[in-house]
């Protein structure tokens, strides 16, 4: 007897219309899994999103580490940069000039060295990779988990994939849709890289076709130009113009898409020329996917919202077919009018409900799947499921706002640690090591000492008063530098070691050697290294 009344207490909207508070969560991947549990899957449900889209997500979605996901044609090196990124071989390798990776590698952390096949990894409720089942057995025998302990596998995982092959005939003998499953992919990971060769820039069809249907992930994409070491700088520059020409035909962004030059391997470079630049590109991407753990949380939250929309949109489209659809005869004629009428339908509903037309599936995939669709089974419009997607958009996304960012404050040292990325962090070899203000930081000598008797002369003729300089005297002096103020304020602040508003001779040099610093394009430092203190101001 006291069930409705239990009930009524937590029903969603009390009797008043109040909306409840937002839920309260524990943490973001939690509240992720109850959010599309409770609130977005039964949207998703009624109007057979999963039929046309993608798979319903499983917790293992929302608790799996990062994923970097590379793609490239045949021996470009996508096997080798992981083996590049881990400092170590992983089980199930392969490495040659022919097309030798031919499956689908995810590379993850285990206790034990060891493959795992991929009909038993589709059956793993703690791998996010259960979904996969539906592309069938010509891909699950392509598809294995190479477990292995590494410190870089800690922090995120690594799918390599088949070399995307040229030609009409190689594509039709994959027994799969391959451009499918990299979608399917490109849905769950944090990063898509995409790497290409300085040697081999046609993009052919099957890779063409590849790189649209990751139409919707721009954001995650990265492209790796490899093997640039192999051509000189002047053949380099022509390359890199090629392949952004290449891409823009392709890639219809407005922005222009992030491209990292260099050889990922641990050979010596065969033209040297380039040296620096492949260094700050290296750490570059090296600081972009070390940042994935620590954006983890925000990127799945960022592609719940996605789906959200989508899911929304979809209802939209399936229930007006419903309404369209006569109730007795006449059904087929019916079905294949609207099928063909789609675009109108959309037009409609942009205009009906103010969606933006880019939160539209893609109308000729949405036509084919509707073309095998019993229309009489689809369901009418149900407003109280699509008010509860709305109130989650607007309500309890924000609450896991703030959740997402106290949990990267609690953890600020989430970053991926180990293999290639120790190599660079510290000593001699770190980048920019000895070079800008850094120079000099393991020499015994102060190194401004070696230039100070230039500097003295020119010091001198500004008639310094009690072997000092004033301010506006210094100015005039610094000023022919043709730096902006906004710089030789900081420049000022950093040689003024005594804070007392004049320069010493050592303090004037110091100024002159950050300004040198900085015309030779080096950033400079916040605070004055201790290598750079006036050897006369040193533990004052």
């Amino acid at each position: 007897r006291d069930r409705p009344t239990t009930l009524a207490m937590f029903s969603w909207a009390n009797k008043d219309g109040k909306k409840k508070d937002p839920e309260l969560f524990q943490t973001v991947s939690d509240g992720l899994k109850k959010l599309y549990r409770t609130k977005l899957f039964p949207l998703e449900d009624t109007y057979r999103f999963h039929d046309f889209h993608s798979p319903a997500l499983e917790d293992a979605d929302f608790d799996n580490k990062p994923m970097v996901l590379l793609v490239g044609q045949y021996s470009t090196g996508k096997t080798t940069f992981i083996r590049h990124l881990m400092e170590q071989d992983f089980p199930g390798m392969r490495i040659g000039p022919e097309p030798t990776t031919d499956s689908f590698i995810a590379v993850m952390h285990g206790d034990q060295e060891g493959l795992v096949p991929g009909n038993a990894l589709v059956v793993d409720p703690k791998k996010p990779f259960r979904k996969l089942n539906a592309f069938g057995n010509a891909f699950l025998n392509r598809f294995i988990c190479a477990q292995m302990p590494n410190p870089v596998l800690d922090s995120i995982s690594i799918i390599d994939t088949p070399g995307i092959l040229s030609g009409e005939k190689q594509r039709i003998s994959r027994g799969y849709d391959f451009a499918a499953v990299l979608e399917w992919f490109a849905e769950r990971v944090d990063r898509i890289i995409l790497l290409f060769d300085a040697h081999k820039l046609d993009i052919s069809d099957e890779f063409s076709e590849v790189i649209r249907a990751l139409k919707n992930h721009e954001d995650k994409m990265r492209v790796v130009l490899n093997k640039a070491d192999q051509i000189g700088t002047q053949q380099l520059m022509r390359v890199y113009g090629a392949l952004m020409w290449s891409l823009g035909k392709i890639v219809n962004t407005p922005e222009v898409i992030r491209v990292y030059i260099g050889s990922f391997w641990a050979q010596p470079l065969l033209v040297p020329d380039n040296r620096k630049l492949f260094e700050a590109e290296e750490q570059d991407l090296f600081r972009d996917i070390q940042g994935l753990p620590r954006n983890a949380a925000l990127r799945k939250l960022n592609d719940l919202i996605k789906r959200a929309r989508l899911a929304k949109v979809h209802a939209y489209i399936i229930s007006a077919l419903k309404k369209e659809m006569p109730n007795v005869f006449g059904k087929e004629n019916k079905k294949k009018e609207l099928i063909a009428n789609l675009g109108d339908i959309y037009t409609r509903i942009e205009k009906e409900h103010q969606i933006s037309p880019g939160d539209f599936p893609k109308l000729s995939k949405m036509q084919e799947i509707l073309a095998g669709q019993d229309f009489t089974k689809f369901q009418g419009l149900k407003p109280k499921l699509l008010e509860t997607v709305e109130d989650m958009l607007a309500n309890d996304i924000a609450k896991l706002m703030t959740l997402v960012r106290q949990e990267e404050a609690a953890m600020p040292s989430q970053a991926v640690h180990g293999g290639a990325f120790e190599g660079t962090m510290n000593g001699p070899f770190g980048h920019g090591y000895g070079e800008g203000a850094s120079e000099g930081i393991d020499e015994l000598e102060w190194i401004v000492a070696k230039d100070k008797p230039t500097y003295d002369e020119i010091f001198y003729t500004l008639s310094p008063v009690n072997g000092k300089v004033s301010g506006a005297m210094a100015k005039k002096e610094m000023v022919k530098s043709k730096l902006p103020n906004n710089v030789l304020g900081k420049i000022w602040k950093l040689a003024d070691v005594d804070k007392d508003g004049y320069l010493d001779d050592e303090e004037f040099a110091l100024a002159n050697h950050l300004i040198k610093v900085k015309l030779e394009g080096h950033e400079l430092p916040a605070d004055l290294p201790d290598h750079l203190v006036p050897p006369s101001k040193r533990g004052q």
